[in-house]
């Protein structure tokens, strides 16, 4: 029983050193492991702020350095560059441009017509089939005198008109003689001889103007005057009638324009000086103060439903103008002071925008977004976009905007 008792109070003893130890152990371990711990920590902290501070501050510099270099790209990468030798052989002109006055202007439609007394239609003065020799064809140049076609009666069931015309007139030649006799011996009245000898000179007259255009293959039919067929009438095979018309034919000397124009500028039209028109054929603008063309008339038009007013010049045809083509119409009136103008060849268009091209230096070049206003067909109005004094490409602009896209200065080439 003591031996018992001994054992366990032996036992208990060793129990109560062992927590003993442990609590000690345990405790150090902590301590140790905190000092460590916070210790890396702070020298963690400490390395990184020395980071944020030296290093990210330094790489931050060294990026403000490369936008700086950046920046200086940028500024260079919308010149153009094309040298001055081959801007002239492409054609390239500038000039320095300066406000001055320019004229209001009313675009329309209009036609070109011929003058009255110009234009000559030329009939048949025989019946029968047309054939053509050469072709014909509308503006034709025709002299004096040229065969424009043929009209033969050959298998006509009423026959040859000039066999016809023929007979007539040695019948009735016959018939004069014969009465000339007869009014001498008053066998017949002064009066009958006088319609005898009025049926012979007009069998006469008829005989000698087909017979004078006679050929193999028919009656030559002839241009009365020079100038340019304005319609060929009839074509090959036609049958045609005496009096029918084949060909008109125009001098063109003197050309009218027409243009119509809305009833809602008929106030301005007692400021309308002068016109531009250009062609569709060629898209090339005359001016009428160039041709010594003159306004002539404007009012109400003829037709009583038309919601347009008719504006007319006369000019003379010294250019290639066909007459009774439609053109673009630019009616001048009053001037304006103080604008800034181009020429139409001055401008190039994207997707509906307008630019023009700035000539910087000898080489340098730059591309210009501008808004338009009023067009005469050869200048147009710049409303945004340039000032006075700028040095604007007028001629050869589309040769720019190709080397804009093949010799422009790339960004970054000159960095890296």
């Amino acid at each position: 029983m003591k031996k018992l008792i001994f054992m366990g109070v032996m036992g208990l003893f060793l129990l109560g050193s062992c927590n003993s130890k442990s609590d000690h152990d345990h405790k150090g371990h902590d301590h140790k492991t905190e000092e460590t711990h916070n210790h890396d920590h702070e020298g963690h902290n400490h390395d990184h702020e020395g980071h944020d501070h030296e290093g990210h501050d330094h790489a931050s510099e060294n990026h403000e350095g490369h936008n700086h270099g950046t920046e200086k790209e940028t500024g260079h990468s919308d010149e153009i560059i094309l040298a001055p030798e081959k801007a002239k052989a492409a054609g390239v002109e500038s000039e320095i441009i300066r406000p001055k006055s320019f004229r209001q202007v009313i675009t329309t439609s209009g036609q070109v017509q011929a003058a009255q007394g110009d234009e000559s239609v030329v009939v048949a003065n025989v019946a029968g089939v047309v054939s053509f020799r050469h072709p014909v064809t509308d503006g034709m140049s025709v002299s004096k005198g040229t065969s424009i076609l043929n009209i033969s009666a050959e298998n006509m069931p009423d026959g040859d008109p000039v066999k016809r015309a023929r007979i007539a007139y040695e019948t009735a030649k016959k018939e004069y003689e014969r009465a000339a006799k007869l009014v001498e011996s008053q066998i017949i009245s002064q009066k009958d001889f006088n319609t005898i000898k009025e049926s012979y000179e007009n069998a006469q007259l008829a005989y000698g103007a087909i017979s004078k255009n006679q050929t193999k293959t028919g009656v030559s039919v002839t241009a009365p005057l020079g100038g340019y067929i304005k319609n060929c009438l009839v074509q090959e095979g036609d049958y045609v009638s005496v009096g029918q018309p084949l060909v008109s034919i125009t001098q063109n000397r003197r050309l009218f324009l027409r243009a119509d124009v809305s009833e809602k500028y008929y106030g301005y039209l007692h400021s309308i000086q002068s016109a531009n028109f250009k062609t569709p054929y060629d898209n090339k603008v005359y001016e009428l103060g160039e041709l010594k063309g003159r306004l002539l008339s404007y009012g109400k038009a003829s037709g009583g439903t038309s919601f347009y007013v008719p504006v007319t010049f006369e000019f003379d045809n010294r250019g290639d103008v066909i007459p009774g083509s439609y053109v673009e119409v630019y009616l001048l009136s009053s001037e304006m002071p103080d604008v800034l103008a181009l020429p139409v060849t001055a401008l190039t268009e994207e997707q509906g925008l307008y630019f023009v091209y700035l000539q910087l230096d000898e080489e340098g070049y730059k591309k210009q977004e501008v808004t338009l206003g009023a067009s005469n067909g050869k200048e147009v109005q710049i409303l945004t976009g340039l000032k006075a004094g700028d040095r604007v490409v007028t001629k050869g602009a589309y040769q720019v905007k190709l080397a804009s896209a093949s010799n422009a200065i790339p960004a970054h080439s000159h960095e890296h």
